[in-house]
């Protein structure tokens, strides 16, 4: 059965009535049934989005017992499928029961084509939405960290990374530009971590002004400077037995370095105006985007922190180095956006996905988002096209010359965007590659992208 094709059942005993429908719906395969065990054999052998049922089937045409139990039936073997029942004129009351057990919708006769071909278009439409906010659903499960969307092996490394540290306390530096989920991957550690029923404390360096920062991570006591009208915990201390984020502390004020390295030493702090050293118990988590080698050598970042804040460094690599995640994200993106807005867009058309696929994505996954977002909002089409993206020209890298590298790389890539476009059915991929199951396992095992 061709994945493209778009199936609909219609149950109908009245030979006129089949002829009528039989050709009314374009672009349907309709395919026709006179009564119940026939319509549950074609039910298993196509799969249909939609059922249109009428109620009188025989061998009891002038009730509703078999269409009832037809109904039934068809939606426990296939509870995805949405059912239109068709009822007779003044049939209300039995409408109302066949929407109680899960049909999708009712119509009564006499049958208007055209009405009708706009209820099953719509219903197929709630179908297809339904299928696939279940597999992507499906697929978050699946990803390697919670919260986390990634199919790349650059991406999985930096997932099996997290696993492995998540557990100890070690002080871990997460490094990546602007946009490529630091954050992300912060929760993820301390939602692995021993220390996950426990709070964890962000605070932005760049975010505060310098001349607050200090009784901000610190805390200060009654009366340390004007304003301060009682004793207030500072973020290090509210995060006690929890895990503490330090985002973007390369903005970290010099002056404040030092009393953060004596933090990070002696595990007590100082509250402002204070004299009583504070005992915490943290895990500390820091980020930046900036490039801190660079920073100890311009006299910015003191050398003795940074080996003190990256027990542990990650980098996280930007998005288009992660093969085949642009896609991944922009439809799980588009799934939420077309949730929250109740939208009736169906996807990314041929040249949307090539435009994800090549674009370079300088703001990383923030910018994905946010032109995914945009174009939900203002696509007018069922599908989105490049101009709805708003990208402008993009550009494809230039390929290494090594012809093996070359090879391997441009088998990965095919592999993985077959993969993608088919949501990972591989039949559907080998089909659309042009190569038997068999070839295509032996591929994936091959360029190490079975799992």
């Amino acid at each position: 059965m061709s994945s493209t094709k778009k199936y609909l059942l219609v149950v109908e005993d009245d030979k006129g009535l089949q002829n009528q429908l039989r050709w009314a719906f374009d672009g349907f395969e309709v395919v026709i049934s006179g009564n119940r065990g026939d319509a549950i054999a074609q039910l298993r052998r196509v799969e249909p989005g939609v059922v249109l049922l009428d109620l009188g089937l025989p061998p009891d045409p002038g009730g509703v017992t078999e269409g009832l139990a037809t109904l039934e039936e068809i939606l426990t073997l296939i509870p995805e499928t949405k059912v239109i029942v068709v009822t007779g004129d003044n049939d209300r009351a039995n409408a109302v029961t066949a929407i109680g057990m899960g049909a999708y919708d009712f119509y009564q006769k006499p049958v208007d084509p055209e009405l009708l071909t706009l209820m099953v278009k719509r219903a197929y439409q709630v179908h297809e939405l339904e299928i696939e906010n279940r597999r992507l659903t499906y697929s978050e499960e699946k990803m390697p960290l919670a919260g986390v969307i990634a199919t790349s092996p650059e991406m999985l490394n930096v997932c099996r990374t997290i696993e492995k540290i998540a557990p100890t306390d070690i002080t871990t530096l997460l490094l990546g530009a602007s946009g490529t989920g630091k954050e992300r991957f912060a929760h993820a550690l301390h939602g692995l971590s021993n220390r996950r029923t426990k709070k964890m404390v962000a605070i932005n360096c760049a975010a505060i002004p310098e001349n607050l920062l200090e009784s901000e991570l610190f805390g200060y006591e009654k009366g340390a400077f004007t304003g301060a009208a009682q004793t207030t915990q500072g973020k290090i201390e509210y995060a006690d037995e929890g895990t503490l984020f330090l985002d973007e502390i390369g903005d970290l004020p010099i002056e404040l370095q030092a009393k953060l390295l004596r933090f990070l030493q002696e595990r007590t702090v100082e509250r402002v105006g204070g004299r009583k050293e504070i005992p915490v118990d943290v895990r500390i988590i820091c980020a930046t985007h900036q490039d801190l080698t660079k920073l100890i050598q311009e006299g910015r970042f003191r050398e003795d922190l940074y080996y003190r804040v990256s027990e542990i460094s990650i980098d996280i690599p930007p998005l288009k180095d992660r093969e085949g995640d642009a896609l991944v994200l922009a439809k799980a993106f588009l799934n939420r956006f077309v949730e929250e807005l109740g939208s009736n867009i169906k996807g990314f058309n041929t040249d949307a996905i090539h435009a994800i696929e090549t674009y370079d994505w300088p703001g990383n996954v923030r910018q994905l988002e946010s032109h995914i977002k945009r174009a939900a909002i203002l696509a007018d089409g069922t599908y989105i096209t490049p101009s709805d993206l708003e990208l402008g020209q993009t550009v494809d890298a230039p390929l290494p010359l090594n012809l093996k590298k070359v090879r391997e790389d441009a088998e990965r890539t095919a592999i993985m965007r077959a993969m993608n476009h088919c949501n990972n059915n591989i039949s559907d991929a080998a089909s659309a590659l042009g190569i038997t199951r068999p070839t295509l396992y032996n591929l994936l095992d091959k360029l190490g992208l079975k799992d």
